[in-house]
């Protein structure tokens, strides 16, 4: 009883620290209502998106409010610097049932500048059981460290967010899921785009593949 009696006000304190996201949720609510009474019950019956954000899970990169979308309108998956790997379960499935069942025009993989993941990987730094997750961004360090290894110090980590977002967007090219899509004619490109946070502004990194790459992975070059 103790115990429980110590552990009420903490549990109270803390939810008392997330009811203005509550607040902020039911003030959200009547701005969409009030612009279109039926939203949600329309957006209840189905979605159908024309696009997939494979982004970053950084907190200061929002998906839809960056593109200006509303709910139903982007399919997301983020994880840690906007990888994509080829025996990640999670992902894959993302792409599948986006390219499968929602049946989306468009695949966006969207990395951001400042990147802690990609700093990581760029100083060898552990961060914990992150660490094996990372390794795909330093697998992209290896790959074009002769190219960084010619910049600035100050400019290399701008240059690997950008390419780990091309060596991404590549892997997603790779992916079987893709390669039958293609195959059947499925209408469907995937694009390399990235974030700056000190701006707000999106960047296209002109990287964009609509057929079976065919060994393409690591050519392309913004």
């Amino acid at each position: 009883m103790k115990k429980r009696g110590r552990f009420l006000p903490r549990c109270a304190n803390r939810m008392s620290e997330l009811n203005p996201l509550f607040e902020n949720n039911k003030r959200w609510v009547a701005k969409i209502m009030e612009r279109d009474s039926g939203f949600f019950q329309k957006l209840a019956r189905q979605q159908k998106p024309q696009y997939l954000w494979i982004g970053c899970a950084d907190s200061r990169v929002p998906a839809n409010e960056i593109v200006g979308l509303l709910p139903g309108e982007l399919f997301v998956h983020r994880n840690i610097s906007n990888v994509v790997s080829l025996n990640d379960p999670n992902c894959l499935s993302v792409i599948q049932y986006a390219v499968d069942v929602l049946q989306v025009r468009h695949i966006i993989v969207c990395g951001h500048y400042g990147c802690g993941g990609v700093d990581a990987a760029l100083h060898n730094q552990s961060i914990g059981l992150a660490d094996a997750w990372i390794q795909h961004v330093r697998n992209v360090k290896e790959k074009y460290w002769e190219e960084l290894s010619q910049l600035k110090k100050v400019l290399q980590l701008n240059r690997l967010c950008e390419l780990n977002v091309i060596e991404q967007a590549a892997n997603v090219a790779h992916t079987d899921i893709l390669r039958d899509a293609w195959a059947r004619q499925q209408r469907i490109s995937v694009h390399g785009w990235i974030y700056g946070i000190e701006n707000g502004l999106l960047r296209d990194l002109n990287i964009t593949i609509n057929r079976s790459p065919n060994g393409l992975a690591g050519t392309i070059r913004p």
